[in-house]
């Protein structure tokens, strides 16, 4: 990954998140692999964890804990009313701010 595309990256990261919630609850795992499947495939898992612990703090998903065969309980987040609220003002600004970058790169600034 380019130090661009991880700069650029970073500003999108919890609404590329959010958005992946917005289908169904998940874990960290699931979440980073679900990224890597859809082309994210340098993002680190701990970079995943830390965001879900921020989005978990600010109050955009809800936390359950659920057993899992394979060891300690898994903590599966949820999309709540916050996060989806924030989720759609993410997508507002992505669409406000493609259509000023198409719009400067076909030179009509």
């Amino acid at each position: 990954m380019t130090k661009l595309e991880t700069e650029m990256l970073k500003g999108t990261l919890e609404g590329i998140i959010l958005a992946s919630l917005a289908g169904r609850p998940a874990y960290g795992y699931e979440i980073t692999a679900r990224l890597r499947e859809q082309g994210f495939s340098d993002i680190a898992e701990g970079t995943i964890y830390a965001l879900l612990v921020r989005i978990e703090k600010r109050g955009l998903v809800d936390v359950a804990k659920v057993p899992s065969e394979k060891g300690p309980p898994r903590k599966v987040h949820s999309l709540n009313a916050q996060g989806r609220e924030y989720l759609e003002e993410f997508w507002r600004t992505w669409s406000f701010l493609t259509e000023r970058l198409e719009q400067l790169r076909e030179g009509g600034a």
